[in-house]
């Protein structure tokens, strides 16, 4: 029990720290919007950041994982797996680092930012310092040291937001004071973005020192190494197809989109990618709330019943929140720029994406339990290929309506083969006949909704139909899957 209570603190530090920290970082895209001179700015940093997220999973190469496996297994002690782990990371960052430094100018090229190769070589040195950075932060992990990992990662997201501000709101209203005009230039914009993340990073790695440095005397075991990389290596590649699932549509598009404003487009595109995030926080919330409850409940492998109630209760409520923001979103959409409201009819799309991605999560148990996670592999690569044919087909014509499309199917695909597949390996009883009923509900609600829409101009309306279309949705499933009267504390209230 007492482990269990210990498991169920960490996750709640973990899991709270990972989403506040998400949501403090996701308020950044109202200040970029409004703040951004044009939106083909915000399209860089789109772009750029996709760029890293890549780069960060290529130059971690799956150690992180080795490392857990290696330091848990009792054959090596954990402090020769860190520090042998540690230095090659560090070898592989830096020699990163310095690529990215002298050859910035030919990366800016290639990429399309020829006038701003210190941008390449800034978000270099970040992303070689966040990959060396995450072996320190799996050993806080490994030391059950929660706490000092979650307020190491909410000081950088906490200096990022400082730094943004500084260089992008402040600076430019006292840039005539002479300590501020020595250095800052009101023109340079959208590169203080990148400067704020350098400065915010090179802090956060600065704070890590007293972890990294225990690593002295752990030594370097090459042949340590040469098996930590046979078993990392392989999720090298399942990570990439992971990734690039997620971000290729961001990565590809200023090459595939045929017009002259590719950057803008893809700036207008990334902010309200970015407004529908929020349906990834609040999913995300979900599985650190149930994922303890269904590991405390069903230590058992073979109790999988756990796994079908919290696929049910994650379509549920994933359905509550896309009926809720589809019907909030002329609220919503003052969360960024009215220069980037033409894109909000991605918003629906990308909702769904998130969805289909849930679901697909859920049923990736399967191939978790029976150890057959090659299938994980597979269905990643199929994904890729499944965005990028799409995503070169359609984008020239259809711009990033297509790219949030081609997610869209990707996810749906690979989700239906992973639940037909998995049903032959692994036999969850999935409550389908109630899946299916809110699947119908939702989209008989929503057709309903927009029926109103074209019907009714004023937004107010709008929204106060949509309001109780919310209400039959909850007072529905209430019914039937989620009786009040089982809460705690206020359920005694309810028969």
């Amino acid at each position: 029990m007492s482990e269990m209570k210990s498991l169920a603190k960490e996750t709640a530090i973990y899991g709270i720290s990972s989403i506040l920290g998400k949501f403090l970082n996701w308020m950044l895209v109202p200040l970029y919007t409004y703040v951004l001179k044009q939106s083909a700015d915000y399209g860089i940093v789109t772009n750029l950041y996709a760029w890293t997220a890549l780069l960060l999973v290529i130059l971690t190469y799956g150690m992180e994982t080795g490392f857990f496996r290696f330091a848990n297994d009792g054959e090596y002690p954990a402090k020769k797996v860190y520090s042998t782990t540690l230095l090659c990371l560090l070898s592989t960052s830096l020699l990163f680092a310095v690529c990215c430094v002298f050859f910035s100018q030919g990366m800016a090229n290639l990429l399309g930012y020829p006038e701003h190769k210190e941008f390449i070589a800034m978000l270099g040195v970040v992303v070689a310092m966040d990959a060396f950075s995450c072996i320190p932060f799996s050993y806080l992990r490994y030391k059950k040291k929660a706490l000092h990992f979650a307020l190491y990662k909410l000081l950088f997201v906490g200096l990022n937001i400082f730094f943004n501000l500084l260089f992008l709101v402040i600076c430019p209203k006292i840039q005539e004071w002479e300590i501020i005009r020595c250095w800052y230039d009101a023109d340079y914009g959208v590169g203080y973005v990148f400067v704020a993340n350098i400065l915010a990073t090179g802090i956060q790695t600065l704070c890590l020192l007293p972890t990294i440095m225990e690593a002295r005397g752990g030594g370097f075991d090459f042949s340590l190494l040469k098996k930590m990389l046979c078993y990392s290596l392989p999720l090298l590649i399942l990570g990439i197809a992971g990734i690039m699932n997620q971000t290729l549509d961001r990565i590809i598009f200023p090459w595939l989109y045929n017009g002259s404003d590719a950057q803008e487009q893809l700036g207008i595109y990334g902010a309200c990618f970015k407004v529908a995030m929020v349906m990834m926080m609040f999913t995300q919330a979900f599985r650190y709330a149930y994922e303890p409850y269904v590991f405390s409940k069903h230590k058992d492998k073979k109790s999988v019943g756990a796994y079908a109630d919290a696929m049910k209760y994650y379509i549920i409520f994933s359905y509550l929140i896309l009926i809720g923001m589809i019907v909030y979103l002329d609220l919503l959409k003052y969360i960024i720029a009215p220069n980037y409201w033409a894109g909000l009819r991605v918003v629906p799309i990308v909702l769904w994406t998130y969805i289909f991605q849930g679901v697909y999560f859920n049923l990736s148990f399967w191939y978790k339990l029976t150890d057959k996670t090659q299938y994980g592999a597979y269905f990643s690569l199929l994904g890729v290929f499944i965005t990028a044919a799409l995503q070169v087909w359609l984008v020239p014509k259809y711009s990033y309506m297509a790219s949030a499309g081609a997610n869209t199917v990707c996810y749906f695909v690979i989700m239906l083969l992973s639940y037909f597949i998995g049903s032959k390996h692994l036999a969850v009883p999935y409550d389908l006949k109630s899946i299916g009923g809110y699947t119908l509900l939702t989209i008989g609600l929503l057709a309903l909704f927009y029926g109103c829409k074209m019907i009714i101009s004023q937004v107010w309306l709008q929204m106060l139909i949509g309001t109780i279309l919310i209400i039959v949705y909850c007072a529905i499933f209430t019914k039937k899957d989620f009786p009040l009267s089982s809460l705690p504390y206020v359920g005694k209230f309810f028969r």
